[in-house]
């Protein structure tokens, strides 16, 4: 292993509390150990407390963190998530009440590594209907009592957080052009076009009209030009028009 500084990691977490079920009366504890080799992640846990040690050749860092809690947990209903961010786990308080934690360790000094998750805190008389991490949901890396378990006997992690390789999605060029979106914009007239379409039409209908008065006006006149006065008989005069 390469020289590398040791850092305690920051320590996040919140609770829940129940006198009646088990399954909601849990601590959050997130560890902020980013890029660990799952060769070197060592996760001690016991009912009073925990010790975590991991190095990360990216950070040039090994963590260390030792943890006394306040209260004794249950080990092995408590569940563990491991990712290339952090470590996760959800612990379950071994005695059922209603009141929380007064704090999460057992020692009144104040760490500056440890802070609380407001991301996962709701008060004491707000827990009703508070949206829950599901742990189950994260496959194969969520793991129950994690009690003394050395991470560098587990073959199958490869790559701290079980992610699916990224090269598997599809390349964002087999999606099409983008522009085909604007190809209908494209087939459109446009409003200019529209507006002398529409003046067109007007002026041929007004052209129409005008060529109808015209040639009415030049009938009558070409009628009158060619009638022709003719006396009969009685001396009246008579108007004949060429058909």
């Amino acid at each position: 292993m390469s020289s590398s500084n040791e850092a305690t990691p920051e320590v996040l977490w919140a609770q829940r509390s129940s006198s009646t079920d088990a399954s909601k009366n849990f601590i959050y504890l997130t560890i902020m150990a980013t890029d660990v080799d799952p060769k070197t992640l060592e996760l001690d846990l016991k009912s009073t407390g925990l010790t975590f040690k991991g190095h990360s050749e990216t950070k040039k860092t090994t963590y260390h963190v030792e943890l006394e809690f306040y209260e004794e947990i249950d080990v092995e209903n408590s569940q563990t998530s491991v990712s290339a961010r952090d470590i996760s786990m959800k612990l379950r308080k071994k005695e059922l009440k209603d009141e929380y934690w007064p704090r999460l360790l057992k020692t009144t000094q104040r760490m500056h590594f440890l802070k609380t998750d407001f991301d996962k805190w709701v008060d004491e008389d707000e827990q009703e209907g508070a949206v829950e991490q599901d742990f189950g949901a994260m496959g194969d890396m969520g793991m129950p009592g994690m009690g003394g378990l050395d991470f560098s006997k587990l073959g199958g992690m490869g790559g701290m957080g079980g992610m699916p390789d990224m090269g598997g999605m599809p390349d964002m060029g087999d999606m099409g052009d983008m522009g085909g979106a604007d190809s209908d914009d494209d087939d459109m007239p446009g409003l200019e076009d529209e507006g002398a379409t529409g003046k067109g039409k007007e002026d041929v209908e007004g052209e129409n009209g005008d060529a109808g008065d015209e040639a009415e006006a030049t009938t009558t006149t070409e009628t009158a030009a060619t009638a022709e006065k003719t006396e009969d008989g009685t001396g009246s005069t008579k108007i004949e028009e060429l058909s």
